[in-house]
C-alpha cells in the first residue's frame, strides 16, 4: 500500500508542479524539488531514495533518450570543448571541492569522494534549460552532462575505495581506471548499437516488438558495462548516439511515431518524479544530522559557491588558453566573446545523480567501523543541489537575455536546404513509380506541378497551394504515389546529413513530417 501512496503522491506533485510551472517564471525542476521537500515534513509520508534506483534506472533511461536527441555532427564539431568540460573540468572541480573539504576536517578519501560526487552537472536540470539556448551552446551543455557522469564516477569509485580500505590514492591507478572506463564503455556501446540494429531488421514493421526493443536498448548498453567496471553512462551514450545515425535507414514511420510518444512521456514523468524525490529526503537528512545542521549548512554553502566559481572561472580562462594555441584560422571563426559563453558557465546545475551517489556511500569501512562523515557528505550535496537549481534556475533566463544570445541562423538555411532536396527527390522519383504503379498522367503531372509549385515557393512564407477537391478513385491513385515517392525523401535527407550538410535535428525534424505525411496517406479512411 505505501508503494502505491508513492506513486499517486508523485504523479500529483508532477501533475501540479507541471500546471504551475506553465504559470509562474520558475523553472519546473525548481517547483518539483520544493514541493517534495514540503511533502517530506507531511506526517506519513517518508521516502528514502534508493541509489541503484536511480544509478540503474532512471539513470540509463534518460541518458538514452538524451543521446537520442544530441546531435552527432555538433558534437564532433565542437568535441574539444565538450570533452574539456566533461573530464577537465570535472577533475578540477573534484580536487577543489576536495581541497576545500579537507580544509572544513573531512579526511581526504572522504574529501575527494564528495568532490566526485558534486563535479557532475545533471543530465535532467540541463535538458531543461537546452531549449532557450542556441543549437551550438545547447548540444555543448547536453553532452557534457551526459558524459561528465561518467568521469565522476570513475573518480567516485576510487575515492570511495579509498575511503573504505583506508589507502592512498595515486595518479596512476586513477589514470588506469579512467581509461579502462571510457574505453570498454565506448567499445560496449558501439557493440550493443550494431547489435540493436541487426535485431530490429527481424521485425522491422513489428511496433510492439520495436518499441520493446527500444526500451531495453539502454540497460542492455549499461548493465555489461558496469558488471565489468566500465562506465555504463558512456556505453549507453555511445549507444544511443549508434542508433540516432542508424535508426532512420530501418525504423518505420508508424514505430518511430509510437517511440518518440513513448520516451516524450516517460523521460517527463522520469525526471519529474528524480526532483520530487531529491526533494523527500530533506527531512531525513535533517534528521540525520541533528543538530549539526547550521554547520553543514555552512559547509554546503561554501560547496555550493566552490562549485559555481571553479566553472566561472573554468569559462573564463580555458577559451584564451586554446587560442594562444591553436591559431588556425577555421578556429578564428568559431570564436564568440565572454558575453555569449557565459550561459554555458552559469548552467551548472547539480541533481539527482549527485544525491544518489552521496546516498551509495557505504555505511562502514572495511574493518566495521562508521565511514567518517558519510551523513555531512549527503548534507552538503543536498544543500549544493538546492543551492545551484535555485539560484542559477531562477537566474538562468535573464543570463540568457543578457548573453544576447540568438538562433543559429544555419538552422533555417539547413531546413530550407532539406526541404529543397525532399521535393527535388519526389520530383526524380515521380516518373518511376508512376510506372511501378500504373498511375494515369493527369494525376502525374497534376503531382509534379504541386512539388514544382512547392519548390519554387519553399523560401517564401505565404503558404502552399490549396489542393483542388478530389474523387474518392482519384485521392487513392494520388495517395499510393504520394507514397511511393516518400522512401527517396528520405533518401535525400540521409545523403545529406551524411555528407554533415544538415545535421541530426534538421535531419529529425523533417522526418518527422515526413513520417506524419506518412501516417495520414496510409490511414485506414472509415466509412459513413
Amino acid at each position: 500500500m505505501e508503494g502505491l501512496i508513492l506513486v499517486v503522491v508523485l504523479g500529483a506533485t508532477i501533475l501540479g508542479g507541471g500546471m504551475l510551472a506553465q504559470r509562474v517564471p520558475v523553472p519546473a525542476p525548481l517547483i518539483l524539488l520544493l514541493a517534495g521537500a514540503a511533502l517530506s515534513f507531511v506526517p506519513g509520508i517518508h521516502v528514502e531514495l534508493p541509489p541503484e534506483l536511480v544509478l540503474l534506472l532512471f539513470l540509463p533511461a534518460l541518458l538514452y533518450w538524451e543521446s537520442l536527441n544530441t546531435s552527432l555532427r555538433e558534437i564532433r564539431d565542437n568535441l574539444r570543448v565538450i570533452v574539456l568540460l566533461a573530464v577537465g573540468l570535472v577533475f578540477i572541480t573534484a580536487f577543489a571541492i576536495a581541497w576545500l573539504a579537507s580544509s572544513f576536517g573531512l579526511p581526504w578519501p572522504m574529501a575527494l569522494a564528495l568532490g566526485a560526487i558534486l563535479s557532475p552537472t545533471d543530465a535532467t536540470a540541463v535538458a531543461a534549460v537546452v531549449r532557450r539556448l542556441p543549437r551550438r551552446q545547447g548540444t555543448i551543455l547536453r553532452a557534457e552532462s551526459l558524459l561528465n557522469d561518467g568521469t565522476a564516477l570513475v573518480l567516485y569509485s576510487v575515492a570511495v575505495g579509498a575511503a573504505t580500505a583506508g589507502a592512498s590514492i595515486t595518479a596512476g591507478s586513477l589514470s588506469v581506471q579512467f581509461l579502462y572506463a571510457y574505453a570498454v564503455g565506448i567499445g560496449i556501446g558501439l557493440a550493443v548499437g550494431y547489435a540493436a540494429y541487426q535485431v530490429r531488421k527481424l521485425f522491422r514493421g513489428d511496433r510492439l516488438l520495436g518499441g520493446t526493443l527500444s526500451v531495453l536498448t539502454p540497460f542492455v548498453a549499461y548493465l555489461p558495462a558496469e558488471l565489468v567496471g566500465a562506465s555504463g553512462v558512456v556505453a549507453v551514450v555511445v549507444c544511443g548516439l549508434v542508433i540516432s545515425q542508424v535508426g532512420p535507414r530501418i525504423i518505420t514511420a508508424a514505430t518511430r511515431a509510437q517511440t518518440f510518444g513513448f520516451w516524450q512521456l516517460a523521460s517527463y514523468v522520469l525526471n519529474g518524479a528524480l526532483f520530487v524525490l531529491i526533494g523527500l529526503e530533506l527531512k531525513p537528512v535533517l534528521d540525520g544530522l541533528g543538530a549539526d545542521w547550521p554547520s553543514a549548512l555552512l559547509f554546503g554553502l561554501a560547496c555550493a559557491v566552490g562549485v559555481m566559481a571553479v566553472r566561472l572561472l573554468w569559462g573564463v580562462t580555458t577559451p584564451y588558453v586554446i587560442r594562444l594555441i591553436d591559431r588556425r584560422p577555421v578556429q578564428r571563426t568559431r570564436r564568440v566573446g565572454f558575453r555569449q559563453r557565459f550561459p554555458i558557465s552559469w548552467a551548472g546545475f547539480r541533481g539527482a545523480v549527485s544525491l544518489a551517489a552521496a546516498l551509495a556511500l557505504p555505511q562502514q569501512t572495511s574493518d566495521g567501523a562508521p565511514l567518517p562523515g558519510r551523513d555531512l557528505v549527503i548534507a552538503v550535496t543536498f544543500v549544493v543541489i538546492l543551492f545551484t537549481l535555485v539560484v542559477q534556475g531562477l537566474t538562468l533566463p535573464a543570463v540568457v537575455r543578457w548573453s544576447g544570445l540568438t538562433r543559429d541562423p544555419r538552422e533555417f538555411d539547413e531546413e530550407l536546404l532539406g526541404e529543397q532536396a525532399m521535393l527535388r527527390a519526389a520530383l526524380e522519383a515521380l516518373p518511376r513509380a508512376a510506372g511501378e504503379l500504373g498511375t494515369s498522367g493527369p494525376i502525374v503531372d497534376g503531382l509534379r506541378t504541386s512539388y514544382e509549385d512547392r519548390l519554387q515557393l519553399i523560401h517564401r512564407e505565404d503558404g502552399r497551394p490549396e489542393a483542388a477537391a478530389r474523387d474518392a478513385s482519384t485521392r487513392d491513385e494520388e495517395d499510393a504515389l504520394h507514397l511511393a515517392i516518400l522512401p527517396a525523401k528520405r533518401a535525400a535527407l540521409l545523403a545529406l546529413r551524411h555528407d554533415r550538410r544538415i545535421d541530426d535535428v534538421i535531419l529529425r525534424r523533417l522526418q518527422a513530417r515526413i513520417d506524419l505525411e506518412e501516417l495520414r496517406l496510409s490511414a485506414p479512411i472509415e466509412e459513413d
